[in-house]
């Protein structure tokens, strides 16, 4: 009967098409206890994955950071000489002007990598003297009672009366005198003499090229930061 209340309690009437639309645009909270799970909306979605995304991205650069830096101070970052050594060189490094405290660090990382007992074959210690070299210019520097290629307090300073000599002898040879000074070292001076310069020896050019260009200044980075 029209005008007769509704199932709406006296309210008024609402089309059947109206209420389902109605309910299908706001959906009823879910009842307490429920395990119904709402969905978030796509907007919430693709936020959500742009946050993760930045977190991700700065994750990443700092680890790709870290791993820069630790090849940087592994190849570039600055060396110190190793404390057990430290006075031994810095005494033996006022044998004469040539000869500086990052030189003689450099050389002897280049030539043992530090290690008093290193024995190539033909040379030996720290400085790798060969038992001629060492028979003309090792010594008991230490003032411990004996003279020894193995003993870092004899061979560390032989080695720079060595260095000093062999600046000496190759003065006039053309080219950069620490150069050929170190030529020197590692392939004797008559074979720099000769070649007038660093002789075009592999071995001796990567050894003088690798303490002039790589180690020496950064033990010299590694005195300036100590200063």
């Amino acid at each position: 009967m029209i005008g007769s209340p509704g199932p709406y309690d006296g309210g008024t009437p609402v089309d059947a098409d109206e209420a389902e639309s109605t309910a299908l645009a706001s959906p009823a909270a879910p009842a307490a206890g429920s395990t119904t799970l709402y969905r978030a909306g796509p907007r919430r979605v693709r936020r959500f994955h742009r946050r993760l995304l930045a977190v991700l991205a700065l994750l990443v650069a700092a680890v790709l950071a870290g791993i820069a830096w630790l090849v940087y101070q592994g190849t570039q970052g600055p060396l110190k000489v190793p404390a057990q050594y430290a006075s031994v060189v810095s005494s033996a490094a006022s044998t004469c002007g040539q000869v500086t405290v990052a030189l003689l660090a450099a050389q002897l990382d280049a030539e043992s990598g530090w290690n008093p007992q290193a024995d190539s074959g033909h040379a030996q210690g720290i400085a790798q003297f060969t038992p001629a070299t060492w028979s003309e210019w090792g010594g008991d520097y230490d003032h411990s009672g004996s003279s020894s290629v193995w003993d870092p307090g004899d061979a560390i300073p032989a080695q720079a009366k060595y260095m000093c000599s062999l600046f000496k002898q190759t003065a006039n040879v053309p080219g950069d005198a620490t150069a050929n000074a170190l030529a020197a070292y590692n392939a004797g001076p008559t074979a720099v003499i000769n070649a007038g310069g660093v002789p075009n020896f592999p071995e001796t050019q990567a050894y003088v090229s690798r303490i002039e260009k790589q180690l020496e200044p950064r033990y010299q980075q590694g005195l300036n930061q100590s200063g």
